[in-house]
């Protein structure tokens, strides 16, 4: 079999994206032909991470040892090399799917296993439109008893046929949690406003893996929304709910066929959070959360 499963093209008009049966992930997005997202061919696994949602919980445990309710959990190690466990329980399973035309639906369930005490079925659905992408998820826990939840993706953007280093980041983070081997080291520290992270960070040179939180919602929308554009202002939004209080920023310098590429991915909790508790869900015993991000085109400054 494909080692993502099956794919699922959903359209709407000139706004296209394919989603994997594996992983529930999102492996291409594109307006108009434009791609607004790293893409891999059919038949690899998702290249650094590509596209892969990430739950129940994102980034990295320290060690894959953490307490719940006084009770020490030991979670396989799937980040060997450092001894951590990375990026939750489901990028590697078959999810269920329900397509149709301009969505796709994928659920499925974190069972309790060695370091997870509790079931959480996770929800996902794509869904194509005017305004471009919108990914809603849902999680419920399934069990007798409360749980905790984090969530998170990892899309690598693409200001459109720009590239990586011609290309500007801006954030809505107003904080940056210092990281040694990619684990916090104390407590987040504010970014001024002038900060380039936030005021407009150009790409080229600039080496990232990186965690940041305080994310701010636009006032207008209520919307949290960080932004990669072009030279001529062309670009990608990617939006969040206001639970998405965390970004993670790496700019891997071998993603396949493109070299240089920069992931935006939104969280809800920062790296290690099943430890810290910092901006941890926890779900109740069968209810539920939902939270909804998307990727947005940016037309050319006229």
């Amino acid at each position: 079999m494909d080692p993502t499963g099956q794919q699922f093209e959903i359209a709407a008009g000139g706004v296209r994206a394919v989603v994997t049966e594996v992983g529930a992930g999102l492996r291409s997005f594109t307006v108009g032909g434009v791609p607004y997202v790293e893409t891999y061919e059919a038949g690899q696994r998702p290249p650094r991470g590509s596209g892969s949602l990430l739950a129940p919980w994102p980034n990295r445990v320290a060690g894959g040892r953490w307490t719940w309710e006084g009770t020490p959990q030991q979670l396989a190690l799937t980040e060997p090399a450092a001894g951590n466990a990375i990026h939750g329980l489901l990028r590697h399973v078959l999810w269920e799917a329900e397509p149709d035309s301009e969505s796709v639906r994928l659920t499925a369930v974190a069972p309790p296993q060695p370091g997870w005490p509790e079931p959480v079925r996770v929800a996902v659905r794509y869904t194509v439109g005017y305004e471009g992408l919108t990914v809603t998820t849902v999680a419920t826990n399934l069990g007798e008893w409360p749980v905790p939840f984090g969530l998170g993706f990892h899309p690598y953007l693409r200001a459109g046929d720009a590239g990586t280093d011609d290309s500007t980041l801006r954030l809505a983070a107003t904080t940056e949690l210092p990281l040694e081997a990619q684990l916090p080291a104390g407590p987040a520290r504010p970014l001024a406003g002038t900060d380039p992270r936030r005021a407009g960070l150009p790409l080229r040179g600039a080496s990232l893996d990186s965690a940041f939180g305080g994310c701010e919602p636009d006032p207008v929308d209520g919307r949290v929304r960080h932004t990669l554009t072009a030279p001529d202002g062309s670009g990608v939004a990617l939006w969040a709910d206001p639970d998405f209080r965390w970004v993670q920023v790496f700019t891997p310098e071998d993603f396949p066929g493109r070299g240089r590429a920069v992931a935006v991915e939104p969280m809800t909790c920062p790296p290690d959070a099943l430890n810290s508790g910092t901006d941890l869900i926890v779900l109740e015993p069968g209810k539920a959360w939902t939270g909804s991000w998307g990727l947005s085109p940016i037309s050319a400054t006229a």
